[in-house]
């Protein structure tokens, strides 16, 4: 038995970094002020695919992206890694896109890949935290979901089993293919780059990165089609652009900030019941706690 993996793929501005610039007027994230990231939860889901793929010989796995043409990096990263391919959404339609205008446009990229048994995710992105759009996809998709995966044990006669990290312990599911599966941090870690991969696949490159190559890559990606990286524009998916980017979302974001703990002073009290409650007053005077 061999299987046809999606794994849905963020590239995350990283979180740890957020400064002053971080945000836009227009409540969007900048992201080209942030340092760009693999979101983790991401890699822990390809490995996931990956060890289906190893399990299972003749499986493929392929990635799907949705991002500006720098998101190709993390098409790469997952070719780096031993995915068999990728593919980029990227249109300037698609900005600023919450989770349904997301969850939307990745939908409409899985119909026109066509054909597929198992959509694995991560459970969140760290620039947003939601949890929502791997469920919404498979919503849109009218495919059953198992969320908060922790392994995927085993694939049999048309059924998943998976191992699921809940708070209070683990649980066994089971669901029918074609599925869609949302991947725990608990999961094991994604294996490390190949570097053989890396040979194979470091020129690999979207239409509008070769714009700025030279002839002979272009003859190179020629001669290679594991070179072409598709990308496709909203037109390309079918997609209605007003449920696209800023029109498609009725979520906005009002503010972002950083917001560090860090002990600047401290007050040593005496076992007085007086110093006790001014500490209370002051605490809740500057919005501590109340």
């Amino acid at each position: 038995m061999s299987l046809k993996i999606i794994v849905l793929a963020k590239q995350v501005p990283d979180t740890r970094n957020v400064g002053k610039d971080a945000m836009k007027a227009d409540g969007t994230v900048n992201r080209a002020a942030l340092p760009a990231i693999f979101n983790p939860e991401d890699l822990n889901a390809l490995e996931q695919a990956l060890r289906l793929k190893d399990q299972y010989p003749g499986s493929t796995v392929k990635l799907l992206t949705m991002g500006p043409p720098r998101a190709a990096d993390i098409i790469r990263e997952g070719l780096f890694r031993g995915a068999d391919g990728g593919y980029l959404i990227t249109d300037r339609a698609f900005a600023g896109a919450d989770t349904l205008a997301t969850s939307y446009a990745l939908h409409m990229a899985i119909k026109k890949i066509g054909d597929f048994d198992v959509i694995i995710s991560g459970r969140q992105a760290i620039d947003g935290d939601t949890a929502q759009v791997g469920p919404q996809v498979a919503e849109k998709l009218g495919i059953p979901q198992i969320t908060y995966a922790e392994e995927i044990q085993s694939i049999h006669e048309g059924k998943i089993t998976i191992k699921r990290r809940l708070e209070r312990g683990v649980e066994i599911a089971e669901g029918k293919l074609p599925i869609l599966v949302t991947v725990n941090s608990s999961a094991p870690e994604c294996r490390p780059r190949n570097a053989k991969l890396i040979q194979k696949y470091k020129y690999a490159r979207t239409i509008s990165e070769k714009q700025n190559e030279d002839s002979d890559y272009i003859n190179l990606c020629s001669s290679r089609s594991y070179l072409n990286l598709p990308e496709w524009s909203v037109t390309d998916v079918d997609a209605d652009v007003q449920q696209c980017g800023l029109s498609g979302s009725p979520t906005k974001v009002k503010k972002i900030e950083n917001v560090v703990f860090q002990a600047k002073e401290s007050k040593t009290l005496a076992d007085s019941e007086d110093q006790i409650e001014e500490l209370m007053i002051e605490l809740i005077n500057n919005h501590t706690i109340g």
